[in-house]
């Protein structure tokens, strides 16, 4: 019976109001009637499915806080993939995040609700791009973002996140017993990186159509029209950007900045829902933009969503001798020691006019 608000029955108002909590200042009342039908179908097939459904920060906030069984970056995923006892992962992310999780959980299903969830970053470099690197530079150590394919990533020696990219670097010139590192294919991150250690970084020319777009000129207006705001970007920006910002780091980084200070009012220079899905939790802070939208984490709705697991469709496999050494990559970082917290990428501290060299 409707009798609930929206016109949802009560039962199901009664199960997903904590949701509507969370998205009611992006979800209009006309859309919600729908996507709480969709959340209660989903949720009741992840059970039957015997499923989990990994949902990255960037995931719109219905999704995020819906459905969501684990929330945060690439490697945070891709490690609860690996925890989980679900036998079907589905990837609420782009393509490299579901062959992340195949990699480390061969004996389960990956899922992605649309196959056509690319990624600009992982596009910009190939397998065989990484071995002509690795000729131009013999014996030194390849360490590759995780945005990356598992075809990349079989060429590597060890993965990165933002959030532990100096960590990983350092570790790896010092293993290697060399001063130069290879540190791919991002070239912002690798030269917001190098501003942080005195290991020195070779680069590839590969970006992020969302982090890329950024400038400082925003940032100076964003002051201007807003001067009591806190500014925070994401490595993979422009370095000038991020020293123009108050606070730089990963997506993890950024997400305990805001809610350790909650401050008045808050700019993330990122992707646009990961301030909206941080905004469900800090209703306190206001959240102003400027972001940009990734058309490639857009491609996932609720609605491909209950379609992937309803016909068990888009499955995500890795050929088994590319998983292999790939896997000693992703691996070799996970087993590191975590950084004691989500790397900052201090701009005030930073060496200036670090040089790059750009392959």
């Amino acid at each position: 019976m409707a009798d609930g608000a929206f016109g949802l029955s009560r039962e199901l108002e009664r199960e997903t109001a904590p949701v509507w909590a969370k998205v009611k200042d992006h979800v209009t009342p006309m859309e919600w009637p729908a996507q709480a039908a969709l959340i209660h179908e989903i949720n009741a097939l992840k059970k039957t499915r015997d499923a989990v459904i990994l949902a990255h920060n960037y995931m719109t906030p219905e999704i995020f806080h819906g459905v969501g069984d684990y929330v945060g970056d690439s490697l945070g995923l891709a490690k609860e993939a690996a925890r989980s006892k679900a036998k079907v992962i589905v990837q609420a992310g782009v393509h490299f995040m579901a062959e992340t999780s195949k990699i480390l959980s061969p004996e389960k299903t990956v899922l992605i609700p649309d196959l056509r969830a690319g990624c600009s970053l992982a596009a910009s470099i190939t397998g065989a791009d990484v071995r002509l690197i690795k000729q131009r530079y013999p014996g030194l150590p390849v360490v590759t973002y995780v945005n990356t394919t598992a075809d990349v990533k079989a060429e590597t020696d060890i993965c990165c996140t933002s959030a532990n990219a100096v960590q990983v670097v350092e570790w790896a010139a010092n293993q290697w017993g060399v001063d130069r590192v290879i540190l791919i294919p991002d070239e912002f991150l690798a030269r917001n990186v190098a501003a942080q250690t005195h290991v020195g970084i070779i680069a590839w020319k590969g970006r992020c159509e969302v982090h890329e777009r950024f400038t400082a000129a925003d940032i100076a207006e964003m002051r201007a029209a807003y001067p009591g705001a806190e500014i925070l970007a994401h490595p993979e920006c422009p370095d000038d950007v991020l020293a123009a910002s108050d606070f730089a780091g990963s997506t993890a980084a950024m997400i305990d900045y805001v809610t350790a200070r909650r401050p008045r009012q808050v700019v993330m220079l990122t992707e646009c829902s990961m301030a909206a899905n941080v905004a469900g939790d800090v209703p306190e802070v206001q959240f102003i933009g400027p972001c940009n939208l990734c058309p490639h984490m857009k491609r996932i709705t609720l609605e491909n969503i209950r379609d992937c697991l309803l016909n068990m469709q888009f499955e995500v496999t890795v050929p088994e001798d590319v998983a292999e050494r790939a896997r000693l990559a992703v691996q070799r970082m996970v087993d590191l020691p975590p950084p004691a917290v989500p790397a900052r990428y201090d701009m005030i501290k930073a060496r200036h006019h670090v040089a790059v060299e750009l392959i």
